[in-house]
């Protein structure tokens, strides 16, 4: 049986096989070789898709307001080579096969993640309403937890057709994907998460602290409460396509990927001489954040930066996050229709934070001599840290800590708070679970933190859908087939996790900046291989369900 991966279920299209195929991906007429594309963002979005359309022959120029790499953020700690602090994504799932393939090619090596309950995390501690467990596996935890985890298997196999879905996905079995993910995407996008656990007959049968604990502790890759309010369709599709198990992270940082990839040369080229990079093309370095997109008299588009340099495109690709279209660069309005500008501006961005540290060694592998524990774990608790992992960057190197990762209110608790004051408050909660662990003795240089929300580049971490939300995802993520918009309407795209099916998730981008690199590839006036089908390709038969309006 195949290995499940990130197969739809809303589109169930094989990027993989499309961007791993000897033929390529497509082809560009001779007269569309050179062709400007605008590039509006330098995150996994934008760099996998300026680097697909620069082997094409087209000339992608990319537009960055903040720091390269988007939300692929690897802060490196002062002094210290190499150890750095993973601002946003920092866990990977090995389904993410498309991303994997760029990880793949430009040698970037992974480890496991050091999740709750896994050989790589080594120690669990779970510290909920002022009691605290230590395991190594789920069956060290009181009963309670193992309730809570079958409850919710069975919830999902009650009421998602759970194994069944995976196994066509498994199996990349279309028909059978649609046919039961279809009926799911109906029942279920005006519902919550909070709903589907709460109305379930697994947990209609335990108590409210079962629910809770769930909230708290979750599955995976720990407490979920802060999704609750979601749409339930955004949970099943992170369950069912295993996005919050079998997690990996990228040594030294993910932020190599993405400037690997702009100095990349690749193998085979179309238009330009070998050797070419997208560093080369763009003169060393991109250029600054755009601040205004026109329509050209002659169908092209202006794009202004930062500096009032304003330079022509043939099309352009806006991968920042939805709302910087309406807040911070000055867009046509008639460029995408009203129907499309509500979904832009109803995109709903979580708030997250991290705060980490630097230690002299990992010192929480020591084991205590009374109880042969180690000394400190991975842990979930309901304090104000909600979440503490713990990185091993080997012995000759200072390991890190992230002392907290929180989501939405928790994150907002400690927006106004300086990176030191976070750090002080996350000590403390700490204190209350590991009474006889200075932690603080073992602490180097100043700590990292970030609040996305404050980000002016981002005001949020990622999108959370909210119930009723489908219609907007599925014009968004439909807007690359663009052969019944009107003209004035054709040429600008878009991609990135916000787009996707899968928020949060890198696979997200690299899936939407595929198919932004399909829909370019048509509007420049190019096609595609009968032997290796585009998106575009597959859309019509294969596209998400439609939902009446």
């Amino acid at each position: 049986m195949n290995d499940v991966s990130v197969f739809g279920p809303d589109f169930p299209f094989a990027y993989d096989d499309w961007i791993t195929h000897p033929m390529g991906l497509g082809y560009l007429p001779a007269t569309s070789h050179g062709a400007r594309v605008a590039i509006i963002g330098s995150g996994a979005a934008g760099v996998i898709a300026g680097y697909e359309l620069m082997k094409l022959g087209a000339l992608p120029i990319l537009f960055e307001s903040g720091q390269f790499g988007g939300r692929l953020r690897s802060q490196p700690f002062e002094g210290a080579e190499g150890v750095i602090a993973e601002l946003g994504g920092m866990r990977f799932p090995v389904s993410s096969t498309g991303f994997y393939h760029y990880i793949d090619k430009l040698g970037i090596e992974s480890a496991p993640f050091p999740n709750p309950l896994t050989p790589a995390a080594g120690s669990t501690v779970i510290d909920l309403l002022g009691q605290t467990h230590y395991a190594v596996t789920l069956d060290d935890l009181p009963p309670l937890y193992r309730e809570v985890a079958e409850a919710y298997d069975k919830a999902l196999e009650d009421g998602a057709n759970f194994s069944a879905l995976q196994r066509a996905i498994r199996n990349r079995d279309r028909a059978g994907i649609k046919e039961i993910w279809d009926p799911i995407v109906r029942a279920w996008d005006e519902r919550t998460f909070y709903d589907f656990v709460a109305s379930s007959d697994a947990f209609q049968a335990l108590s409210f602290r079962h629910r809770e604990a769930f909230g708290q502790v979750g599955f995976g890759t720990g407490g979920w409460d802060s999704d609750f309010p979601n749409s339930m369709l955004e949970i099943l599709r992170v369950n069912v396509t295993e996005c919050d198990s079998h997690q990996r992270y990228m040594v030294g940082g993910v932020a190599q990927m993405p400037r690997r990839l702009w100095h990349h040369a690749p193998e085979r080229l179309v238009h330009w001489p070998a050797g070419t990079t997208l560093s080369r093309l763009n003169e060393g370095g991109t250029r600054a954040g755009a601040i205004r997109i026109r329509r050209r008299a002659d169908g092209g588009f202006d794009v202004t930066d930062q500096w009032r340099r304003t330079e022509h495109f043939d099309a352009v690709l806006v991968t920042c996050q939805s709302h910087m279209l309406s807040t911070v660069i000055d867009t046509e309005e008639r460029l995408f229709s009203h129907d499309l500008w509500m979904a832009l501006d109803r995109t709903r961005y979580m708030q997250s934070a991290k705060t980490f540290v630097m230690v002299d060694r990992a010192f929480w592998k020591d084991k205590n001599p009374v109880t042969g524990r180690d000394t400190m774990s991975m842990t979930l608790t309901d304090r104000m840290t909600r979440g503490t992992y713990l990185f091993d960057n080997g012995p000759d190197k200072p390991s890190v800590i992230c002392l907290s990762y929180s989501w939405m209110t928790d994150a907002l608790k400690v927006l106004p708070l300086s990176a030191e004051r976070r750090v002080e408050l996350a000590l403390s909660s700490l204190a209350n679970i590991y009474p006889d662990v200075d932690i603080r003795s073992h602490i180097l240089g100043d700590p990292i933190t970030v609040s996305w929300e404050m980000d002016p580049n981002f005001l949020g971490a990622f999108k959370g859908a909210l119930p009723g939300h489908y219609r907007y995802n599925h014009r968004m993520f439909g807007h690359f087939m663009q052969d019944d918009l009107p003209p004035h309407e054709r040429g600008i795209f878009m991609a990135g996790d916000g787009v996707s099916w899968t928020p949060a998730w890198v696979e997200g981008a690299v899936q939407t900046s595929l198919n932004a690199v399909a829909g370019i590839i048509r509007h420049l006036g190019g096609g595609f291989f009968p032997e290796n089908p585009s998106p575009s390709d597959a859309y019509p038969q294969w596209g998400p369900v439609k939902l009446p309006d």
